[in-house]
């Protein structure tokens, strides 16, 4: 039998690209997208779509009974800057959907569930140089409060019920197809348009603040990767310290007047910049590699030609 995939929070900036890339391996109409709202042309022409409260199990079911669904990619969530705006709203979504969803494995209704954690579970208290896996965890913030507590909810029904869970801790996502979804390191997304549109950007971080981040291409891949490797590799039911690089605004801007020589960078750090120094500089990924052989593709020179490219060639 083939695998049929649901993907809930298909509208969001992981979600777009991941639901495009799984159509192409797995086949359209075996990618079933859904999102609280409708997503965007290119998702709603290209395949199944259906529109799902992330948090209503009754309407989870429903929708992996009318498609026999095998496996759920869980992305609906809020983010890191967002979070801390809306409390309690956040850890509904971002707890409620998870439990309902393991929920549904654990009454075999699914075989295989993708849940993204992120390096917020990291606090001020974490080694911030080469973060292990396995190390102190304290976050500040609603959003890694709510990702630590659904990394051990996935342990737990995946030791207690037998749940194939699997899970990565991603660090900041850069893509030039979506636009920024309210994270703290959402400046490494918009300073790409701004250059672009306006040859400036004020950057809200302060210029030596080093954060891990990674092209949405190898984020991507490594989500598909993970899912597809055999269940005796995932040695992790936490979530997977991943890394590809790191880098600072003043190095992010120092690439970009390499292909726009005019543009202009400016810091005015706001109430995010207290989330960023809470959190690692570089992420110790060496699990991820020895258990199912990630490898990153792309570093700060080459997204960011790849980036201003294909921004050029669409705007």
């Amino acid at each position: 039998m083939s695998d049929t995939l649901l993907i809930l929070g298909a509208s969001g900036q992981i979600g777009n690209e991941l639901t495009q890339k799984l159509r192409e391996i797995y086949g359209n109409k075996n990618v079933i997208a859904s999102d609280i709202r409708e997503g965007n042309e290119e998702m709603m022409n290209s395949g199944p779509f259906e529109l799902i409260d992330a948090t209503n199990k009754v309407q989870i079911l429903k929708v992996i009974k009318k498609y026999n669904i095998t496996q759920v990619y869980l992305l609906a969530a809020m983010l890191s800057a967002t979070a801390e705006q809306y409390p309690q709203k956040a850890w509904n979504l971002n707890m409620n959907s998870l439990l309902a969803v393991l929920g549904l494995a654990k009454e075999k209704h699914i075989q295989q569930i993708y849940w993204p954690s992120s390096i917020a579970v990291f606090g001020a208290t974490t080694p911030k140089e080469n973060t292990p896996q396995n190390t102190i965890m304290e976050p500040s913030t609603v959003y890694g409060i709510s990702k630590l507590a659904g990394e051990f909810w996935c342990n737990y029904y995946h030791d207690k019920y037998g749940v194939d869970v699997r899970s990565l801790r991603y660090p900041g996502i850069i893509s030039w197809k979506s636009k920024p979804g309210g994270g703290t390191t959402d400046y490494a997304v918009d300073i790409y348009f701004k250059a672009l549109k306006e040859e400036k950007y004020t950057c809200f971080l302060s210029e030596n603040t080093r954060l891990p981040m990674m092209y949405m291409d190898d984020a991507v891949d490594a989500t598909i990767q993970l899912m597809q490797a055999k269940s005796s590799q995932v040695k992790v039911r936490t979530g997977y310290n991943l890394a590809a690089m790191s880098f600072t605004p003043k190095e992010i801007a120092t690439q970009i007047k390499k292909h726009i020589p005019d543009f202009e960078i400016s810091y005015q750090p706001d109430f995010r910049q207290q989330i960023a120094d809470s959190w690692p500089q570089s992420i110790d990924d060496s699990k991820a590699r020895e258990d199912w052989n990630w490898q990153h593709q792309f570093d700060l020179a080459s997204m960011t030609k790849d980036i201003i490219l294909n921004l050029k060639k669409h705007q």
